[in-house]
């Protein structure tokens, strides 16, 4: 958790930036009956029957210092899918980065292994080393800023019911445009001071 903490209080570095990466997944639903429209005193409402379309998964990465974020809409979740995210993380989100701090969680997908298992050993360790993994405690992905942007975009964006990928991509690209184009930053202000007062109990106990 301490490590998670000060990386977050080291200053910008556009060379060395901090990025937050998490994930999560969404149902695709159709609608069986035709919506009525909004009127006078009447927001637009739907049909309690919908059709079920399958399931996509987003990953996200979020540099908190520069305010930019980016969604990638793909059809799982797998090793091979997040070492790919991973690769336009490293070539094109921080292209001109010398080495990228990414905060994720520890899930089973978020190895060096997973790289290799989908590139040639040169280019996953191309892409390794620019990269420094720094994972936050179990039962603490609310240390992940990612996990905020996505509870963001769940409510401004997700909330409503999306029929296939293509749309769902297309409402994802337009919720990042426009926090990218304000730069909109989370207002994090939970330190490595406030953690051990407020989750003393967590800390070991020293005996003397």
């Amino acid at each position: 958790m301490e490590d998670v903490l000060d990386v977050y209080t080291l200053p910008y570095d556009p060379l060395y930036p901090t990025v937050c990466m998490d994930e999560t997944s969404k149902q695709l639903v159709g609608e069986t009956r035709q919506p009525l429209p909004v009127e006078p005193g009447q927001p637009q409402r739907y049909d309690y029957e919908y059709e079920r379309n399958g399931v996509c998964n987003l990953f996200i990465c979020y540099e908190p210092l520069k305010g930019q974020r980016h969604i990638e809409v793909t059809d799982r979740r797998t090793k091979k899918d997040w070492a790919y995210f991973m690769r336009y993380v490293v070539d094109v989100f921080c292209a001109d980065a010398v080495r990228i701090r990414v905060v994720m969680d520890n899930l089973n997908t978020h190895t060096s292994a997973s790289l290799y298992e989908a590139f040639e050993p040169a280019e996953a360790k191309r892409i390794l080393d620019r990269l420094e993994f720094h994972y936050t405690p179990k039962h603490g992905s609310w240390l992940n800023m990612a996990e905020i942007e996505l509870s963001v975009v769940s409510r401004q964006c997700l909330d409503q019911r999306i029929p296939h990928k293509q749309r769902l991509q297309q409402e994802v690209a337009a919720w990042e445009a426009f926090g990218n184009a304000k730069g909109t930053k989370v207002d994090w202000r939970f330190t490595t001071e406030d953690a051990r007062i407020k989750l003393k109990r967590l800390y070991p106990s020293i005996l003397n």
